[in-house]
């Protein structure tokens, strides 16, 4: 397997945005979140109202990422065999032989996840956490790179059933795009009269083999204990909120350091700063937050409250060098 270092990761990291920003006009940050989410191996949860190129985006990182994939339109009456695969009779061979599901693959568009039954969504979370399938007692291998974009529209969202705690705890972020600016949507139908044509196809800047270097490159990026006990202390005070019935696991502390990790590799550094934490703490946390019901009444939004634990937790000033056997270049 190749290897990489995080510098080399940040540039090709940068002409993969670029080749998506060709087809995903604006939202350059929400994209390099999608990516980081990615390169820290994890799964994206897109929430956002329909038309906002949720979809789009999937497709053209996998696309770009030159690696498997596979659309499954998530709808009330989906079964979770539509999702894992299912035995099937053959009657020449009169054995029964196992039909793969779509999950087998390297990216997953779940799309409008939330549009099915939690039976059906609950069918997603061994692959999702393990990497592998059971059927009827079988089980099956996801080979890598795999990973789950799912797309889901607001829970107040006419047809929709809000995601279970602990399967949103298995996405690594949650990103949201907002509406484009309006030079940036007259952008977007521009391009399509260009092009002349629905669909627009994007070239692969890397393939399977490149994203699994770029992800093992990720191990090579350090962390000083002040910057790790930062992110515990970011998650910790989530806990303690008074706004907030159950705050972020430690699950959450892992996925902060984690998506840090990747923010500093696409700043083509092998070292964490507060600012790569900060960057990525609202999108890897406020998913994970359970909020009072009083405060639901009052449309308080988990995000506004990440912010203010960021705003309130002393970000460290450190420069000395981390104790766990990481090397700081």
């Amino acid at each position: 397997m190749k290897t990489l270092a995080p510098a080399e990761v940040g540039r090709i990291a940068k002409v993969v945005l670029d080749q998506v920003g060709t087809v995903v006009v604006g939202k350059r940050d929400s994209l390099e979140l999608v990516l980081a989410g990615i390169l820290a191996g994890g799964h994206v949860l897109l929430e956002d109202l329909p038309g906002l190129a949720k979809t789009l985006t999937a497709r053209s990182f996998a696309q770009t990422l030159g690696i498997g994939f596979r659309r499954l339109q998530f709808t009330p009456d989906l079964l979770p065999a539509d999702v894992t695969g299912s035995f099937l009779y053959d009657q020449r061979s009169h054995e029964f032989t196992f039909r793969a599901g779509p999950v087998f693959t390297n990216l997953l568009l779940a799309d409008e996840i939330n549009r099915t039954p939690p039976k059906t969504q609950s069918a997603l979370l061994e692959a999702m956490q393990e990497r592998q399938v059971s059927v009827e007692g079988a089980t099956y291998r996801l080979d890598p790179p795999f990973h789950v974009l799912a797309t889901a529209n607001p829970i107040e969202y006419e047809g929709t059933y809000p995601l279970p705690e602990a399967q949103l705890d298995r996405f690594l972020l949650r990103v949201s795009f907002g509406y484009p600016e309006a030079d940036e949507e007259w952008e977007v139908l521009r391009r399509r009269m260009t092009r002349r044509q629905e669909e627009a196809v994007i070239e692969p800047v890397v393939d399977s083999e490149t994203l699994l270097a770029m992800q093992g490159a990720l191990e090579d990026v350090t962390v000083e204990d002040s910057i790790g006990r930062y992110i515990v202390s970011l998650a910790a005070a989530t806990r303690s909120h008074p706004q907030v019935l159950v705050g972020a696991s430690p699950r959450g502390s892992l996925a902060l350091l984690l998506l840090a990790r990747a923010a500093a590799a696409l700043s083509g550094r092998d070292y964490v700063i507060p600012e790569d934490v900060k960057a990525v703490a609202v999108p890897a946390l406020a998913h994970r937050i359970t909020l009072l019901p009083e405060m639901w009444l009052k449309r308080i939004d988990p995000r506004a409250v990440v912010g203010e634990v960021l705003a309130q937790t002393p970000a460290p000033a450190s420069g000395a060098l981390p104790t766990y056997g990481g090397r700081r270049g």
